[in-house]
């Protein structure tokens, strides 16, 4: 996933991901030098890489197992990035299915309303000692570095992180993105795929808070690798793994919510029928 500032088109962002993208296109689309737009793009997280003569995505060529997916999770004080905030964000890398390190941290805000402590716990007097969000974006995208970027509902977050680092002074992603929701749903069968449906029924994360950063990274963490075990095709490299997420053919999912009473599933049925 790429924000909407990268200078390069749809079908060259697609070339990148699958045969390669050749210099003429490339120079085309660019302001710059090609030296130092490949600079610029790999301090935002993005690895591009000569092959053969044609530039592809790094993730082009990193085996499954010796790729870094980042997962990340984010709390905020309202959806709106042009008006809201990060108060909470979380994150864990993952290598070969182990996770290697971990990042955590509460943000400075200086209001938070009601509703939004409801839902998440946090008041405002809770993150008064909190870093500031500059100092935990700065933070989080050291730790980041040029992993693949893993959220479930992945635009959500990644598209608010990249807002909040614009508005603070510093460069906004251009990490490769993967949804593990849109991987789940062509992997694990389920009846709803709501992170906190999927936790009670899969009980990824026993002690899960939802709602609360690094729960939810880590329910999102279980269901990312239950997700790889279940996929049947060949799946070579990371380019590989991102194009099945977007466009395998998705699981049929049950008629019937197995969370529910056998009693409450026949009525849902019936009320149908009438309907």
């Amino acid at each position: 996933m790429l924000n909407n500032d990268f200078c390069l088109d749809a079908k060259s962002i697609s070339r990148l991901s699958s045969r390669g993208l050749g210099i003429d296109s490339f120079k085309k689309q660019l302001d710059e030098e090609i030296h130092l737009s490949l600079e610029l793009w790999y301090a935002q997280g993005l690895k591009i890489v000569k092959h053969q003569g044609y530039f592809f995505f790094h993730t082009k060529f990193i085996p499954m197992h010796e790729a870094e997916f980042c997962i990340v999770d984010i709390e905020t004080n309202g959806s709106k990035y042009e008006k809201h905030q990060i108060i909470e964000i979380a994150a864990v890398k993952v290598k070969n299915g182990v996770i290697i390190d971990k990042f955590e941290s509460l943000v400075k805000c200086s209001e938070i309303n009601e509703h939004i402590t409801l839902i998440t716990g946090i008041r405002a007097e809770d993150t008064k000692n909190a870093p500031t969000m500059k100092k935990v974006l700065y933070d989080f995208k050291n730790f980041l570095g040029d992993a693949i970027f893993v959220a479930h509902d992945v635009k959500f977050d990644y598209r608010f992180i990249s807002a909040m680092l614009s508005r603070v002074g510093l460069a906004p992603l251009l990490n490769r993105g993967l949804c593990s929701l849109a991987l789940a749903e062509r992997t694990v069968v389920s009846y709803r795929y709501a992170l906190s449906y999927l936790n009670d029924y899969f009980n990824f994360n026993p002690h899960a808070t939802h709602h609360r950063a690094m729960s939810d990274v880590m329910t999102t963490y279980g269901l990312f690798k239950l997700s790889l075990e279940n996929i049947t095709e060949n799946i070579n490299n990371v380019e590989d793994l991102i194009k099945f997420s977007r466009e395998a053919k998705r699981l049929k999912r049950p008629k019937f919510d197995p969370m529910r009473k056998e009693e409450e599933n026949e009525n849902s049925e019936e009320k149908g029928e009438e309907e």
